[in-house]
């Protein structure tokens, strides 16, 4: 059923500024990250361009929730960044793989969210300039039916709920729901209420 959905469509270097400088940098509980690729992107901090790492680094100490679901093997500029942080090894930034990963979003704090084609990459939400990052497109809202829907299946695919039934389970890399482990769909879903996604504090 069609309804009216408040939103803004972004492209291009707008969406580097209104994902990862305006919303991102600044959350205050969680960071829930989809992405299929991940490479160590630079982003603007204190005058400087910076790997994302850094700014991720920032958001834990601050005690920020982070979560990046990804479907294939980050660069290796980005896995060495990681290794090199103990606060974001230690759990600061929490990583699961799943192959079947193909949604790009961003949720931030539970009241906001982008979705679109950017990758987490310096060609796709990174900093670089418009002569040499890809042709982008996606919208953020705040509209709670679109963060209830999105939250329930990033949910659903990082608990492993649907690893179960999943036909791609023989090639995938580190199954997120272990061999033998008892989970049910539904009541991974049901975790997340409809309705129960929160406005941005102002």
């Amino acid at each position: 059923m069609m309804r009216t959905l408040e939103a803004e469509l972004l492209q291009g270097r707008a969406l580097y500024r209104e994902v990862v400088l305006a919303k991102l940098a600044h959350a205050r509980e969680s960071v829930w990250i989809a992405t299929a690729n991940v490479k160590a992107m630079l982003v603007e901090q204190g005058g400087r361009f910076a790997p994302v790492l850094e700014l991720f680094e920032t958001l834990a100490k601050r005690g920020v929730a982070l979560r990046l679901l990804h479907a294939e093997l980050p660069s290796r500029p980005f896995r060495e960044a990681f290794d090199a942080s103990e606060r974001l090894v230690r759990g600061g930034l929490e990583l699961k793989v799943c192959p079947r990963v193909h949604f790009k979003t961003v949720l931030v704090d539970g009241a906001w969210a982008y979705l679109g084609s950017a990758n987490l990459t310096g060609a796709g939400l990174g900093a670089k300039g418009e002569d040499t990052r890809n042709f982008e497109l996606g919208f953020v809202t705040e509209d709670f039916d679109v963060i209830d829907r999105v939250t329930a299946l990033y949910e659903a695919v990082w608990s492993g709920a649907e690893c179960r039934g999943c036909r791609l389970r023989s090639v995938c890399p580190d199954p997120i729901l272990p061999p033998g482990a008892r989970t049910e769909k539904k009541a991974s879903r049901d975790r997340i209420r409809l309705g129960h996604a929160r406005r941005l504090r102002r």
